[in-house]
């Protein structure tokens, strides 16, 4: 039987309908390709940008610290300019006394610039602090700058040599007391170390240097009574400055030292049966730097201000006699000169400090930061 043939019809000849997603009459594949070409040529893509790098824990830790200073500095010479606007009445006045002549006193007046505005008095300041002329002295008639470049040596003389006592008596004595007095050991012997330190440390220095000088200058001629002289006139100023700090710093570093005898790292170093030399030099002495670190920048700074009184009572000619002198005759421009020395001393202790510490020690202090 004969099949018979299907007509032919047109419509079977067009071509399939193309693909979701590619152009009508266009390949799929010629599309894909050309829009991929298109994204990896490199004269077609966009400018990369430039990463921004974000600033290392060092920098941050600089920038801040170095902010602080900086405020700090300005707020003091701010301080420091308004303390002879504070007083009551004319400080000029005051300090020439109440009979003087007023022609005298107005001259003193503009001699030192207090007929200006106070926003004219701020700027000449600050221009003549940046070129480091301090203003000049109503009693003594010099330059405030000359007379405490001459007088801050001594008082320095006093200081630095005083501070180096504190740290080589009071480190080596609190390692000393909190080895011996370790785990609840000898109470008779922490009992005695305690009472000594406390007991010294609550004494004043200015009483401390008065006993002293009784006891060591009139009493046993051993030593020169007061005056800066030779190297003997140095013990008794400054036996009197580091008794009571290395008494306070020997109690705090007892305290740290147990607290570091107690770690998991001394306790290995037991076990392994390490000299004695090693364990307290390389290992407990290290992690006692930060927090002693922290406490001898307060002592030198309380060592500075100690000056004041300790300078009085043995005639030093430093500037702790120099600030009490223009006290009594109320020389503002030398008291005010004075104050800012001191303050900047203490500010830039406390930034070195920090930088020290920050050395020691920078996982904590830095990433802190």
């Amino acid at each position: 039987m004969r099949k018979t043939p299907v007509p032919h019809d047109p419509a079977d000849a067009r071509p399939a309908a193309a693909p979701a997603g590619a152009t009508a009459g266009t390949p799929r594949a010629t599309a894909t390709t050309a829009r991929s070409g298109a994204e990896t040529d490199p004269a077609d893509a966009p400018p990369a940008r430039p990463r921004r790098t974000a600033p290392g824990p060092w920098t941050v830790f600089a920038l801040r610290r170095t902010g602080r200073l900086v405020v700090s500095l300005a707020a003091l010479v701010t301080a420091s300019f308004a303390m002879i606007h504070l007083i009551p009445g004319d400080p000029v006045r005051t300090a020439l006394g109440p009979t003087a002549d007023p022609a005298l006193v107005e001259a003193r007046r503009q001699a030192l610039g207090l007929d200006r505005p106070v926003p004219q008095q701020f700027a000449h300041y600050l221009a003549e602090l940046f070129q480091g002329r301090l203003g000049e002295s109503i009693g003594a008639g010099l330059p405030v700058s000359d007379v405490i470049a001459a007088r801050l040596p001594a008082t320095l003389s006093l200081a630095l040599p005083a501070f180096l006592v504190v740290v080589l008596t009071a480190v080596p004595g609190g390692m000393w007391a909190a080895v011996l007095t370790r785990d609840g050991r000898r109470r008779r012997g922490e009992l005695a170390f305690g009472s000594v330190t406390g007991a010294l440390a609550a004494v004043p220095e200015f009483l401390l240097a008065v006993a002293l000088v009784a006891s060591f200058a009139v009493a046993l001629p051993l030593f020169p009574v007061a005056s800066r002289g030779g190297p003997d006139s140095y013990v008794l100023p400054v036996v009197a400055l580091s008794v009571v700090p290395a008494a306070a710093l020997a109690r705090i570093v007892r305290v740290e030292t147990l607290r570091v005898l107690g770690e998991e790292y001394m306790r290995t170093a037991y076990a392994k049966r390490l000299p004695a030399r090693l364990r307290y030099l390389r290992h407990a002495l290290p992690n006692l730097l930060a927090s002693s670190l922290t406490v001898g920048g307060l002592t030198l700074m309380a060592l500075l201000t100690g000056t004041v009184l300790v300078e009085n009572v043995f005639a030093w000619p430093g500037l702790g006699t120099t600030i009490v002198q223009a006290i009594t005759e109320k020389d503002y421009p030398m008291v005010q000169a004075v104050v800012l020395v001191y303050g900047a001393a203490a500010l830039l202790i406390t930034f070195a400090v920090d930088v020290a510490v920050a050395v020691a020690d920078p996982r904590s202090t830095v990433r802190g930061s």
